[in-house]
């Protein structure tokens, strides 16, 4: 029996093979065996992509793709908003930024298209 190597998540050594991807019963998360054999310890940076899976950047100019509510100033961020020069961040909300109106707010890179 081969051993298999941990959840590179949650770093449990209970994981198991499913199909052609390897899972781990903890976390739920689920990862090819190829990257597993192919060192994906190894890890670059990060990279950020957009709603239709573009590649993100400092500067970058980007459209909000869905009605945005704002906690507590009760605002929304309406369809179609250019937001320009953002900044990544490695968090929840991985897009900082400015908007016209509304101030400095962080948004998440699923709800934005590349312009």
């Amino acid at each position: 029996m081969s051993a298999l190597p941990p959840c590179p998540k949650c770093n449990s050594e209970f994981t198991y093979e499913d199909g052609v991807q390897l899972a781990c019963p903890e976390c739920g998360h689920e990862w090819s065996a190829t990257d597993a054999e192919a060192g994906a310890a190894v890890e670059g940076p990060k990279v950020y992509r957009d709603s239709a899976g573009n590649v993100l950047r400092d500067g970058d100019t980007v459209t909000v793709i869905k009605d945005l509510k704002l906690k507590g100033s009760g605002g929304t961020v309406k369809v179609g908003t250019k937001v320009k020069n953002i900044r990544l961040v490695d968090s929840d909300h991985d897009i900082d930024c400015k908007i016209d109106g509304f101030g400095a707010m962080s948004l998440k890179s699923e709800f934005v298209k590349k312009a």
